[in-house]
């Protein structure tokens, strides 16, 4: 007999991620495996933190050849004449002396510059000679300007891309695992030929159903609408066959003993078969997250209004009447991200534990 009350020692991730398979030094394998492990995380996490260190960067330090790892920006000194602070630049003289100095203006190969402490004086410098004084900067003020440039409508891409993906995620959810629940409980003539009709619509790409998806969308008025792209995508054929299969893992006695104790099956679906598939449902769930809030080609073609798009079709269209403003891009895709990480965050505990127990006897 199964005792419910004893509990499951847990591992802590330190103590995880420390496994080895030599008991007193590194085994050969260990190291083959962490090695493995931090080039996998090398090229995962590279390019997020490249993304998110150059959207602190400057417009200046964004187009500098070599590029570089930190955000630095200029050094700036005010001079008395001048209503614009100057850059200052370590000029080494024909002596070998290096003196700091500030650029009034540049003409070819040579700079003009003044002594911050005598700007009377003017120095014509070669540009080989002259090294800009840089120190660390985080250009927040990107954030700033991409609040303030939007006019308000960051917000709002910020509340439809939300609504989008909680709503279709709920909903994919609910209709997943009812037909989950039917396809591993239920046994009917033809439950074979309908999870395999299920399976083979992933040979389907979208863009083979992206005009008949969207004759649908427009016969129903939803053209210009959110519902527009939450409707088209609730059932996912993954979602059904990542639930099935686990369901199919939950004993069928669980089911007898309470139709023996006159619970419905809409109870038994809510009360056990949900309960018991929560890492399963979990995983649906990041898969629908990660799926509605990056979707682009389906929102592209459904919201036709500004004031409908989502953060995706705005940070494919922000751009201004001087071109592009790459330091507010990458500003703007560094807040796309966050809500991402911080679902993957909420729900990767959900992933990894387990069934503790089956509730038998």
């Amino acid at each position: 007999m199964t005792d419910l009350s004893e509990a499951k020692p847990t591992v802590s991730i330190v103590e995880f991620a420390t496994r080895r398979r030599g008991r007193k030094r590194l085994d050969w394998t260990d190291w083959l495996t962490y090695l493995y492990l931090f080039l996998g995380l090398l090229v995962m996490f590279t390019p997020v933190l490249w993304v998110a260190i150059s959207s602190l960067k400057t417009p200046a330090n964004l187009t500098e050849f070599p590029p570089t790892l930190l955000p630095y920006a200029a050094q700036t000194v005010v001079v008395e004449g001048h209503n614009e602070p100057l850059p200052l630049f370590d000029v080494v003289g024909e002596d070998g002396q290096t003196r700091q100095l500030a650029q009034l203006r540049r003409v070819g190969i040579q700079a003009q510059m003044i002594d911050p402490a005598n700007p009377q004086e003017r120095i014509v410098v070669p540009v080989g000679n002259a090294t800009p004084v840089r120190q660390l900067h985080l250009a927040t003020e990107n954030y700033t300007n991409l609040l303030s440039s939007s006019g308000g409508q960051m917000w709002r891409y910020l509340f439809n891309s939300l609504f989008i993906t909680v709503v279709a995620t709920i909903i994919t959810l609910v209709m997943n695992s009812m037909a989950a629940f039917a396809l591993s409980k239920y046994r009917f003539r033809g439950s074979n030929a309908a999870l395999v009709s299920i399976l083979a619509t992933l040979m389907i790409p979208a863009t083979v159903v992206l005009v008949p998806t969207y004759m649908i969308v427009a016969q129903l008025g939803l053209v210009g609408n959110l519902w527009g792209v939450i409707l088209p995508t609730v059932a996912t054929p993954t979602g059904v066959f990542l639930l099935r299969q686990y369901m199919l893992t939950i004993p069928d006695e669980l089911i007898e003993a309470a139709r023996m104790d006159h619970a419905s099956e809409w109870r038994i679906f809510w009360r056990i078969i949900l309960p018991l598939s929560s890492p399963a449902l979990a995983v649906v769930a990041i898969f629908s997250i990660l799926s509605r809030w990056n979707d682009f080609l389906l929102p592209l073609v459904v919201l036709t209004r500004r004031e409908s798009y989502t953060l995706q079709l705005a940070l494919a269209s922000f751009q201004t009447e001087y071109g592009v403003r790459y330091e507010i891009l990458l500003a703007m895709t560094t807040l796309t991200a966050l809500p991402l990480a911080f679902a993957f965050i909420f729900l990767q505990r959900y992933i990894t534990s387990g069934i503790a127990s089956t509730g038998i006897k």
